[in-house]
């Protein structure tokens, strides 16, 4: 009997771990094509680890961050400090963390799609199998359009198997055009054999429609991609959500009706366990406690708090500074009487007291308020254990599609006063209390997606996507430095736009360093 197994380590690292004996070999669980995915629950058992925070941890835990807000100079941190300022090399263990984590999932969604094809084939039921295929495959597209915006020229795999099996690991790197066109043919699938709905948190043909519209719009394709948001703005499933930083740090606001894909996240009794990992490295440390740790790895950059309009709702959303408070949260230090005397009637963010009365004095005199759920039940806020808290991360929400439906209209136009447009760019900022826009440029987006997403790992792709010339401008005018001192990246040159790949990548694979190929015949 063939066999295909769910958890083949075969891409943690592009497959290199594996060999024939371990293929060829039947699972320990004795799990086989024969006698399990016989049923809907064992198949949606399966692929609902796609979602789960185990195989995406080492990206969204830190790697996101470095990526996408440290180098995009919306934090500051003394941690990633080659991120912030461009001098990172292929030995970055961030790097190796996210190249590794996309690939695992990568790995999983291929041996699933294989898994439940030959069930199918064998006479296995097409209205349970059909949907979990399409949802692998929206897996695979969405991680392969992250991986062609991170390092540009990558690795395509879909058959880990057979690669295995003929022993040539030598996997070369493919053109970023051919990638995306990859990921977009993925998600065209996942468009197709999605449902219409299903419970909250799984995926639907929106997810693909939406996560579509944002290719189209990375790829400059704006027709496309006004007519895919357009579809999701149609469908009447989503909307925003009034209470936006509830959103980040409350679980019971998980896969709530803006959110179109989240990975999903629940508290468990293991503080390394299924949780979300961003807690410790995000809250104040004046916040930490026996239940929840905070380091603040990573905070606001200064740049990023001056790019905020005056009035506008998403800074305190988003930022504890100065005056910020929750009456709620009310830690308690063990032999600290100053401190805890000054937050007996609430947690109070102070820039002009000592650190031993519960003063913040870090670089930039500000922390990050989104997906930090608290210092613990105990203390008022949402439930958290040392690493975890139980919040999903959002990848998609209904927002994106507004501001891509806005972008996509403008396309590449100097400016725009088109009525439906407006509608959705104005939707986004009345959630923020701001007056309308009667018209808006590119620049009008690009800000507006900074202060919406920031601390979502998404403005670096925002940069990236502009071109170098446009992407040189932006970052040299950031002042990534601290309230002591300003720093700016004086030199900022093109072949920083990508990642490079990971060394310990290339030397298992030295295709890697060669110069990319075609992947389309």
């Amino acid at each position: 009997m063939k066999r295909t197994f769910l958890y083949c380590g075969l891409a943690a690292s592009l497959l290199t771990a594996c060999n024939k004996e371990f293929i060829d070999r039947p699972s320990l669980s004795g799990t086989t094509t024969g006698n399990y995915y016989n049923n809907a629950e064992e198949v949606r058992g399966a692929t609902s680890t796609l979602y789960s925070g185990l195989p995406w941890r080492n990206y969204e835990s830190r790697a996101q961050d470095a990526i996408g807000d440290v180098m995009s100079g919306n934090m500051f941190t003394y941690t990633d400090v080659e991120y912030l300022n461009f001098t990172l090399s292929s030995a970055s263990e961030r790097i190796g963390a996210a190249w590794g984590a996309f690939y695992k999932i990568i790995g999983y969604s291929n041996v699933m799609i294989k898994t439940f094809e030959e069930k199918k084939a064998a006479g296995g039921g097409a209205a349970y199998l059909d949907p979990a295929i399409a949802e692998c495959h929206f897996i695979r597209g969405t991680v392969y359009f992250y991986i062609a915006r991170t390092w540009g020229h990558a690795p395509i795999i879909t058959d880990p198997g057979e690669t295995a099996l003929s022993g040539n690991f030598n996997i070369p790197r493919y053109l970023q055009s051919d990638v995306l066109r990859f990921a977009l043919e993925e998600l065209k699938l996942a468009e197709a054999g999605l449902p219409e709905a299903d419970v909250p948190g799984r995926l639907t043909k929106y997810s693909a429609k939406g996560m579509m519209s944002k290719l189209y719009l990375y790829q400059k394709d704006y027709a496309n991609a006004k007519a895919k948001a357009e579809e999701v703005m149609n469908s009447g499933k989503y909307n925003l959500v009034s209470d936006y930083n509830g959103m980040f740090t409350k679980s019971s606001m998980n896969n709530n009706e803006e959110c179109l894909f989240s990975i999903q996240h629940q508290l468990s009794g293991d503080p390394w366990g299924t949780g979300n990992l961003k807690n410790p490295d995000r809250g104040a440390a004046n916040l930490r406690t026996a239940e929840a740790d905070a380091w603040e790895m990573y905070v606001p950059s200064l740049d990023l708090l001056k790019e905020y309009e005056f009035g506008d709702l998403r800074r305190k959303w988003s930022v504890m500074e100065h005056g910020w408070t929750n009456p709620n949260w009310k830690p308690q230090r063990v032999n600290a009487p100053k401190y805890n005397a000054f937050m007996a009637n609430g947690f109070k963010y102070d820039t002009l007291v000592s650190a031993d009365e519960g003063g913040n004095l870090n670089a930039t005199r500000s922390n990050i308020a989104k997906y930090f759920a608290g210092p613990g039940k105990s203390f008022g806020s949402d439930a958290v254990l040392g690493q975890n808290s139980g919040n999903n991360v959002v990848l998609l929400r209904y927002a994106d599609i507004l501001l891509i439906y806005a972008e996509a209209t403008l396309a590449g136009a100097a400016s725009t006063t088109d009525a439906k447009a407006l509608a959705a760019l104005n939707k986004v900022r009345s959630r923020a209390g701001l007056s309308p826009r009667t018209s808006f440029t590119i620049d009008d987006i690009l800000h507006e997606r900074r202060v919406e997403f920031a601390f979502e790992g998404d403005y670096w792709y925002d940069i990236q996507r502009q071109g170098f010339a446009k992407a040189k401008a932006m970052i040299q005018k950031q002042n990534r430095g601290t309230a002591t001192g300003a720093n700016y990246i004086t030199t900022f040159t093109e072949d920083k736009m990508y990642l490079p790949i990971p060394a310990g990548e290339i030397i298992q694979d030295p295709e890697l360093a060669k110069d990319p190929v075609p992947y389309y015949k």
